[in-house]
């Protein structure tokens, strides 16, 4: 048991005779530098990862969506598009009418928005999802959802 332990050994008195006793009340711990610097570089390092991880993530839902939406159904033309949003919003994707009613680059009605599968506010969507909703309701109805621009 004394070669296993040999702190124990020694506090048990198995040193040579004539050594000074070594015993658990005169021991003191061992001093330790502070851990802080490495941790907190470990937790910034964490950080930077996570928000990597964020941005990557973003981007890369960013770029689904532009796909989604990049070509337009039912032949409709991006001028026949861009003349209807002219006239109903001046092209600008966040407008709202005065009373709130029309919202977006081509004026939506919620009802209207829903019915081509959109969700939320129409002036809150991306642009890109707001011109394949119009050519969506184009392709469906013609320019008669747009009586003065279409």
């Amino acid at each position: 048991m004394i070669a296993a332990c040999p702190a124990a050994a020694a506090a048990a008195g198995g040193a040579e005779p004539g050594a000074p006793a070594i015993g658990i009340g005169s021991a003191r711990p061992a001093a330790l530098p502070p851990l802080t610097g490495p941790v907190e570089r470990f937790h910034r390092a964490i950080r930077i990862g996570v928000h990597r991880i964020r941005v990557a993530r973003r981007t890369r839902l960013r770029r689904e969506r532009r796909e989604a939406f990049a070509s337009l159904p039912g032949g409709v033309s991006r001028a026949t598009l861009e003349s209807i949003a002219a006239c109903e919003s001046g092209g600008d994707p966040t407008i709202v009418s005065s009373d709130g009613s029309f919202r977006g680059k081509y004026q939506f009605s919620y009802g209207t928005w829903a019915s081509v599968g959109g969700s939320g506010d129409p002036a809150a969507a991306p642009e890109a999802e707001q011109d394949y909703r119009a050519a969506l309701l184009y392709a469906r109805s013609g320019s008669s959802p747009w009586p003065v621009c279409g």
